[in-house]
């Protein structure tokens, strides 16, 4: 299937949908969603949700709120609490589900208190590949993925993302910060914005596509293979800083940047 077939798919599908609540973080696949719909569906049909917690970078919530006025289109930020869920911080492999429950459960009451037909995320054709037990939880709330159920790869994301002018085109994989740390390791709000701040300060140093993945004293950087000569070159200023923010050690992936890495194990 070509992409121009693609996009008409996923336009018919927004227009037969009518209204939808969408789940927005702010990132490549959910601004190019509600992107779409803003061009086939009324901007009354259409709210964007975004949920703020801590294991989600909080400059994201800035972004956000940007993009939406941009579009003219609602916007609501709800907190999430999944961080006081013993089932989500004792961090077993299915940690994801609780975390979706709570959210899908919250977007649906959205939804339907504003009349909205569907609750939708930006799920798409190559997040098949990965462990995903959130998925669970948007089969029993009816979760639809528009960009999926058209046929959309990552690739074709920013590609028409880019063909729309969209500043996202370009913009790093998000993934909640839960995602690096090792499953069995407890989850805590402090250990987040460890891991927060550690690779806000990597992305200013110029790292675009970055992971730090955490084992306590330890911790693993991912990058861009093509980028780890570099990021060896300012190990001094990297040490020092990992150093301050309580790591021990500081180790540089060799295999390179790659979404879901922790799942390696789960997959072995």
């Amino acid at each position: 299937m070509t992409l121009k077939q693609k996009i008409a798919r996923l336009n018919k599908i927004l227009r037969k949908m009518d209204s939808v609540l969408i789940a927005f973080s702010g990132g490549v696949d959910s601004a190019l969603l509600l992107k779409a719909a803003s061009m086939v569906l009324p901007r009354q049909n259409i709210l964007a949700v975004t949920a703020n917690s801590s294991t989600y970078p909080a400059e994201e919530l800035f972004f956000s709120r940007k993009f939406t006025r941009q579009l003219g289109v609602g916007h609501r930020i709800i907190r999430t609490s999944e961080t006081k869920d013993p089932r989500f911080i004792s961090n077993a492999p299915d940690r994801c589900y609780f975390c979706k429950r709570e959210l899908f459960l919250r977007l649906k009451c959205l939804a339907k208190k504003n009349k909205l037909n569907f609750v939708v995320d930006a799920s798409n054709v190559s997040d098949r590949s990965d462990f995903r037990p959130g998925n669970i939880a948007k089969k029993e709330f009816k979760v639809r993925s528009p960009l999926e159920e058209a046929g959309f790869t990552k690739g074709d994301i920013r590609k028409l993302s880019k063909h729309l002018g969209l500043a996202t085109w370009d913009k790093p994989s998000l993934a909640c910060l839960a995602s690096r740390i090792p499953y069995g390791t407890k989850i805590s709000k402090p250990l987040l914005e460890r891991i927060n701040k550690a690779e806000i300060f990597l992305r200013k140093l110029g790292f675009k596509d970055v992971r730090l993945r955490h084992y306590n004293g330890l911790c693993r950087i991912e990058v861009a293979k093509n980028n780890i000569r570099r990021l060896f070159g300012k190990r001094n200023k990297i040490v020092d800083r990992l150093k301050k923010l309580g790591y021990n050690y500081i180790t540089i992936d060799l295999a390179g940047y790659r979404t879901g890495s922790m799942n390696e194990v789960i997959k072995k």
